[in-house]
């Protein structure tokens, strides 16, 4: 069975920044093992198209700048799997973003979750404020 979901990158106002379909062999699944594919599709795009600039993901890559659609490479290189996910996963527990599974948060990095086909999470990325 494979079941397509959507998902889409928010900003804490509701601005649509990125949309995307993610492909998966299960209805079950973990938010971390969901963020796991995520990273995975991302980095693995992004390696595909050697010598890519910006590379437009869930979480900036170390060694970048952040720019209008991502994130752009001070030297074009392949970006790592294992950095990335570390990245998303630091940047889930430390709240700069949070999840939400067809509308309900899911504040758990092992919660199970049951997914359908069109299944929507939405990823909120936290802006940290300015000034003091």
């Amino acid at each position: 069975m494979s079941l397509a979901i959507n998902l889409i990158d928010e900003t804490t106002s509701g601005d649509v920044v990125a949309k995307t379909t993610l492909k998966l062999v299960s209805e079950r699944i973990t938010l971390r093992e969901l963020i796991a594919q995520r990273i995975r599709e991302e980095v693995d795009s992004h390696n595909r198209k050697r010598q890519q600039e910006v590379f437009s993901g869930l979480v900036q890559p170390t060694d970048t700048e952040q720019v209008l659609n991502g994130y752009r490479l001070r030297k074009p290189r392949l970006i790592s799997f294992d950095d990335q996910l570390n990245l998303a996963i630091e940047a889930f527990q430390s709240n700069g973003y949070f999840v939400l599974h067809d509308d309900q948060q899911v504040s758990d990095l092992d919660e199970p979750l049951t997914l359908r086909d069109n299944s929507q999470v939405s990823f909120i990325k936290l802006v940290p404020l300015v000034g003091g």
